[in-house]
């Protein structure tokens, strides 16, 4: 029932599908994350080490660390009831750890919490170092899931021919594993580009410059320092920031996503319309229902899910892509309340890959229709007949194939042979033509192994 009350479709009917995105988007992730960023970055200073934190002792720094492995929903609780009183989440996180570190008997330490930094180099660190941990654990997966489905249907389906529709018309035939093959490659495509995307961080104090830390000790390396901490992280540093990072880099992130969730919709549609014109058959699941009135209906309904929740998701990435990158000198807030989206644009992709994965494994193919739609579109072999009376030097060859297949609504096989007859060509000429018909005429079909 827990569900039921939430705003947000992605926490109430579709939680059993975005519940492990909870661990990176979710108010309580956040809080953890940066707790993790402020506790790293103490034991960094340690590790320079700062004069006043020398005398710290592995044993002490232990227990530093333990703040953010062992840090539970009731600690963020605390936090968040320590920003009922500060209004400002930062310095909640701040209070928080400087309270735990009184506890564990470190409070001369405490004042090396969030020294030197602003809010933004948690945040801008926090955030997609979730994004990135998030991707890696959930998305990813999921990507690899419907790209290894499709595949296999392109493997299996490879060399069986059918028509193809260009405007929604007959056209030249291809197979039906080279259409989905099509998809594979794209996703591919995009998921190699992703692979190499660096996840950014800025760290650089109030406005970039690592002001307060140059000041308080000219002597350390503090470029230096903060490209091995973030980099240590796994995030590549933004050098050239004001306050907050730049986000040009993460809205590269999300430009890829969005193209993704693109070829996502365009897979969802094509597969809707090769149901829609009986390519494909839908699996019956026992019990399930495809429309309250008409019982014979089997609704494809996993894809028209998977194309609405693609769409939101597009919508999302769009907006966090263009806006973050745009702020008002130094800085303003606008980024912090927009980068709260990031898990709702993640958790809408994440179900519509589920639903299209769940769509792909219900599919089969209806061969008889496919084999019926080639047998009554003879005229698309006027292609392959007028291409080779061209190279035979034969007169105006498109006009006549023109003529041919549009005086009938259906020319058939014996038309088209008797056309053939009528030509001013060799006989070996005649027979070659002959041989051409809709189920061969396919092309050449990538090399599956080569290709996958």
């Amino acid at each position: 029932m827990e569900g039921l009350q939430n705003i947000s479709p992605v926490d109430g009917r579709y939680r059993n599908i975005t519940g492990p995105l909870q661990d990176y988007f979710s108010e309580e992730a956040l809080i953890r994350y940066r707790v993790f960023v402020e506790i790293e970055y103490f034991i960094a200073l340690c590790h320079i080490p700062l004069p006043q934190l020398e005398s710290i002792i592995d044993e002490e720094i232990n227990l530093v660390r333990e703040i953010a492995t062992s840090f539970s929903g009731s600690d963020a609780i605390e936090v968040k009831k320590i920003e009922q009183i500060t209004n400002h989440d930062i310095k909640a996180v701040e209070y928080f750890i400087k309270k735990r570190f009184e506890t564990i008997g470190l409070e001369r330490y405490k004042e090396f919490i969030h020294f030197g930094l602003t809010s933004q180099d948690i945040n801008n660190t926090a955030l997609p170092l979730s994004l990135q941990h998030g991707m890696e654990e959930v998305i990813l997966p999921a990507l690899k899931d419907i790209s290894e489905k499709l595949q296999e249907l392109a493997k299996k389906w490879i060399g069986i021919p059918m028509l193809a529709h260009t405007h929604g018309q007959p056209a030249s035939p291809t197979t039906l594993g080279k259409e989905l093959l099509v998809f594979y490659d794209r996703l591919q495509n995009q998921l190699n580009d992703l692979y190499n995307l660096p996840y950014p961080a800025k760290f650089g104090g109030a406005t970039g410059n690592l002001n307060a830390h140059h000041v308080a000790f000219p002597e350390t390396d503090w470029i230096g320092f903060a490209e091995k901490f973030v980099s240590g992280l796994g995030l590549k540093r933004s050098a050239v920031t004001t306050q907050i990072d730049h986000y040009d880099r993460l809205s590269a992130i999300f430009d890829n996503l969005k193209r993704i969730c693109s070829i996502i919709i365009d897979l969802d549609r094509d597969c809707w319309t090769y149901i829609s014109i009986d390519y494909f058959k839908q699996k019956i699941k026992t019990g399930e229902v495809g429309s309250s009135a008409m019982p014979h209906k089997v609704n494809p309904i996993d894809f028209e899910n998977a194309e609405g929740n693609a769409g939101i998701a597009v919508a999302l990435f769009e907006h966090l892509a263009a806006k973050l990158p745009v702020s008002r000198l130094q800085r303003d807030l606008t980024d912090s309340t927009v980068s709260r989206s990031i898990g709702m644009a993640v958790a809408h992709m994440l179900i519509a890959v589920k639903s299209t994965l769940r769509g792909l494994n219900k599919i089969t193919i209806n061969t008889a229709r496919l084999e019926q739609d080639l047998e009554d579109n003879y005229a698309v072999v006027a292609e392959a007949i007028q291409t080779i009376l061209r190279t035979l030097g034969h007169p105006e060859p498109y006009e006549a194939l023109k003529d041919l297949t549009r005086k009938s609504n259906r020319i058939t096989k014996k038309e088209v042979d008797n056309f053939i007859d009528g030509l001013n060509i060799a006989e070996s000429e005649k027979i070659r033509l002959k041989k051409i018909n809709p189920f061969n005429y396919t092309g050449i079909i990538p090399d599956m192994d080569a290709k996958l």
